[in-house]
């Protein structure tokens, strides 16, 4: 059964890679050879919280999608698009990096899946605007995004599994100690590079940029009660996701209330608030996640695990190393929900073998499973909702495309955490 997951998985990715086949249609016929073949069943794949969909991310993003949907019959992502436009005085590195900063650092409070639904709308306005190509930008943000959400505990999903008790029972304040200071500064590196990597579409029109520069921004909301009752709501559910160590809602019970009540206080039609949302998109997830259970059924991604963690041969420095790396190369290939839920209990033995030093394990788990997401296309949630956002917009990005910037980005700063753990925990 080992045998089968992993042929119908590679030739499952080896699709995505070609593109000759939609997305949606390869994950959807994966998981039907999945069950089909009896790797997995209903039972797991539908109710199993380590091997079945993660319905977790898919009503996050359900959820996140109506809010947006409201949100975009406001006018306030054009309002947003023409005072950072503004900012940015039309250059085009400034805008990137403007955005950038901004997509990371709300990455770090929301989720990066979050911060991709209500940033890329703007995206496409400023782009158009400035008569500049929105891939570029539009994939940045999500660089960005999984830079900024491996800073918190509430950042990227894997680091909510990290932090609970059956694992490193890390608390919001411990990742704020050990992450944060070094995603400081790949945000950093990041924005410089960015000036490398996207340098032939940063290309500066004065009277494009003249021409925003004489809006009023103001002039672009079109219903201000509307735009009131959103932020309120907005506002909550922002709060509740910052409070999730506390209040103990799930993201994806949150953005489903959050939805709820914004329909229910607002004369928002049924069909206004679903037009946002990116059905094919989660249909996607949901197959992935299948297939992804399957490997995990067969043990195939516990083998690895294992296999990553004997490699250390107990030497702490070499096991944080390994798992570093290990866990980037995998999260770039596979999901990193199941990975590091697989993982998790290896870690936790490691950790305890080396005393209180072996905490630096879990840190060395939180970047490599993080960051390794930007390696490709598929390696995260918020790098698939990007795609399938771009494609309603009818500004496709290709597999390939993507994954070119990813290797470097996910090499550079992966790189970078290296030093950091040896030297802070050495």
């Amino acid at each position: 059964m080992g045998i089968a997951a992993i042929v119908i998985f590679l030739g499952a990715y080896l699709l995505l890679v070609t593109e000759k086949v939609h997305r949606t249609k390869v994950a959807l016929v994966g998981a039907a050879l999945m069950l089909l073949l009896h790797i997995t069943d209903g039972e797991r794949a539908f109710f199993s919280s380590h091997t079945g969909i993660e319905w977790n991310v898919v009503f996050l993003l359900f959820g996140m999608m109506v809010i947006v949907s409201v949100l975009r019959q406001t006018g306030v992502f054009e309002y947003v698009a023409i005072k950072a436009t503004k900012l940015a005085r039309g250059r085009p590195y400034r805008m990137m990096v403007l955005l950038v900063a901004l997509t990371a650092t709300a990455s770090a409070l929301l989720d990066n899946v979050t911060t991709v639904l209500l940033i890329a709308p703007v995206t496409f306005l400023v782009c158009q605007r400035l008569n500049l190509r929105a891939a570029p930008y539009l994939i940045a943000e999500v660089f960005a995004s999984n830079i900024g959400g491996t800073a918190t505990l509430v950042g990227d999903p894997p680091n909510i599994i990290i932090s609970s008790p059956a694992a490193g029972d890390l608390t919001f304040n411990d990742f704020l100690l050990h992450v944060t200071p070094i995603v400081v500064v790949l945000v950093v590196v990041f924005a410089l590079l960015c000036r490398v990597l996207f340098r032939r579409d940063l290309v500066y029109d004065p009277e494009r940029a003249r021409a925003v520069m004489a809006l009023n921004e103001r002039e672009a909301i079109t219903d201000g009660v509307l735009l009131a009752k959103a932020l309120l709501v907005l506002g909550l559910v922002v709060a509740a996701f910052v409070l999730h160590p506390w209040l103990h809602y799930d993201p994806a019970v949150v953005a489903l209330l959050g939805a709820g009540l914004l329909i229910l206080i607002t004369d928002v039609t049924t069909e206004q608030a679903l037009s946002e949302v990116e059905w094919p998109t989660l249909l996607f997830f949901a197959g992935l996640f299948v297939m992804v259970g399957g490997l995990v059924e067969t043990g195939v991604v516990g083998d690895v695990s294992r296999a990553i963690a004997h490699a250390t041969r107990g030497r702490l420095g070499v096991a944080a190393n390994v798992l570093l790396f290990g866990s980037a190369a995998l999260s770039a290939v596979v999901d990193n929900i199941p990975f590091v839920t697989t993982m998790s209990p290896i870690v936790a033995d490691l950790a305890r073998g080396h005393g209180t030093g072996g905490h630096v394990l879990w840190w060395a788990l939180a970047l490599g499973a993080d960051l390794g997401g930007n390696g490709t296309a598929i390696g995260a949630s918020a790098n698939v909702v990007a795609l399938g956002i771009a494609a309603r917009q009818g500004q496709p990005i290709s597999f390939w495309e993507f994954t070119k910037y990813g290797l470097v980005v996910t090499t550079v700063t992966v790189a970078l955490c290296a030093p950091y753990l040896w030297l802070r925990y050495r």
